[in-house]
């Protein structure tokens, strides 16, 4: 999705239907996106039908026809936004979602619906900005999840609180005992659940976020090479060299302006 892109939001609901809820015939003015966290309902999309459940996203282009019902020993709970999207030219934009998805319960994803919804009905001072800054996170963890096909550590409570530790404290002595004791987990348990969260490793993982630091303090000019590896976690130089050029593919004294004393 072009990141040069605008939003206005029109509409939040939080949906908590009644046995004699239904959705009367009504023509979209704008996309739509209707997360379904609780129960079902059989919705009508343009004449097809489709028949919603828990966990299912349904993101409407502009000038759908939809009507629904739910069922009453399954009512439906969703969200449901009225959006538009502009790009730099201010041309309106496409929703760069599937249609119709199956997502499943996302914690987070839930937990960031209902600050919107809380934030759109207090209206508060600067309401709308938090309002998009809240949905543009949750358009971007649905894109995560359905178009660029990342499972990350959002997905998982415990793998994002390590994840930030991680960023805060990359330099100090992190090890998968120390991480699973902070998520109360078994170390063997939360180094498989590590692995399957992020794709590699939680060793792996640490380098790479040590040796990106230390790519960053290197090209401020403003840190000798030996400086970085200690103040990124490297336990010597030479191991920092090593690590540096096998991720990078050339040696961190490269990252040094030229006149710059080693």
């Amino acid at each position: 999705m072009d990141d040069d892109i605008t939003m206005q939001i029109w509409h939040v609901v939080y949906r908590k239907c009644t046995p004699v809820w239904t959705m009367p015939e009504n023509k979209l003015d704008s996309l739509n996106m209707t997360y379904i966290i609780q129960g079902e309902a059989h919705y009508t999309i343009d004449d097809e039908p489709i028949d919603a459940t828990h966990g299912t996203l349904m993101v409407l282009p502009k000038n759908s026809v939809r009507k629904a019902v739910t069922f009453p020993d399954r009512l439906m709970h969703c969200f449901s936004v009225d959006f538009t999207l502009r790009g730099g030219d201010g041309e309106e934009l496409p929703s760069p979602l599937p249609f119709i998805s199956v997502v499943g319960h996302q914690k987070n994803i839930i937990h960031w619906f209902h600050e919107l919804f809380f934030s759109w009905v207090g209206r508060h001072p600067g309401h709308m900005l938090k309002c998009k800054g809240l949905f543009m996170q949750i358009l971007h963890r649905f894109l995560e999840l359905l178009v660029y096909k990342d499972g990350s550590f959002a997905g998982d409570f415990r793998i994002a609180k390590v994840i930030r530790y991680i960023a805060k404290n990359y330099s100090e002595r992190l090890t998968v005992k120390s991480m699973a004791d902070l998520v109360s987990l078994n170390p063997t348990y939360f180094g498989g659940l590590f692995q399957r969260a992020i794709g590699m490793s939680f060793n792996r993982y640490l380098i790479q976020t040590r040796v990106k630091n230390a790519e960053d303090m290197l090209l401020s000019g403003e840190y000798k090479v030996g400086d970085v590896a200690e103040a990124c976690g490297f336990t010597d130089t030479s191991h920092f060299n090593k690590q540096f050029k096998r991720l990078k593919g050339f040696p961190p004294s490269q990252c040094l302006p030229k006149s710059f004393d080693l």
